[in-house]
């Protein structure tokens, strides 16, 4: 059956810049609908960051798909992800990687995502229950690093962890705003993009 609210979705999605139809893709295979409680699955296919649990949120599917189309993904993918969270993120970036290794603080939010990937069938999913701050570094080296939640800062430590080349994006902090930064980095040093 034909969801009516996916297709708009992906529609307001082409209009709003994204133009990357594996990334499109990945967000109408991925059924939104089962990160969130039955409360909010009316409101699955809005424009809006939805309550999960612990109180976190699942972020809007714009914010998901910038994010996604600026990692500039290819299936031989290395990705580490910074926070679970509900797993939303974590399945699309699945779709389109080799292999994401993600890293949620919060227990159970990572167990409540690790159901949802063996439901869905994601195989390519490796996750860790830590501070993703600290990395993963039985894990290096990775192609792409993507932060789920706003950073202030992204540590030397992290940027040790991605591929020269290699791309991380983040929601940053910046006079109290939060701003998506793509980042490259260059002979060990993050370049603005």
């Amino acid at each position: 059956m034909v969801d009516v609210r996916k297709i708009r979705l992906i529609l307001e999605l082409r209009e709003s810049g994204i133009s990357d139809s594996k990334v499109l893709s990945a967000i109408e295979q991925i059924p939104r609908e089962k990160f969130i409680s039955k409360t909010f699955q009316i409101q699955a296919y809005e424009h809006i960051a939805l309550p999960i649990s612990k109180g976190q949120t699942i972020s809007q599917p714009l914010i998901v798909a910038l994010m996604t189309q600026a990692l500039d993904l290819n299936k031989s993918s290395k990705v580490l992800e910074i926070g679970t969270g509900s797993g939303y993120q974590t399945s699309i970036l699945s779709l389109l990687s080799r292999r994401v290794y993600s890293i949620e603080r919060i227990k159970s939010l990572l167990i409540d995502a690790e159901k949802i990937f063996d439901k869905l069938k994601l195989t390519n999913i490796v996750t860790k229950h830590a501070d993703g701050n600290l990395g993963w570094k039985e894990q290096i080296p990775f192609d792409r690093i993507i932060y789920t939640a706003a950073t202030n800062t992204i540590s030397k430590k992290i940027i040790e962890h991605v591929i020269d080349g290699g791309i991380i994006v983040a929601p940053m902090i910046e006079n109290s705003n939060q701003v998506l930064k793509k980042f490259i980095k260059q002979k060990n040093v993050l370049k603005s993009e």
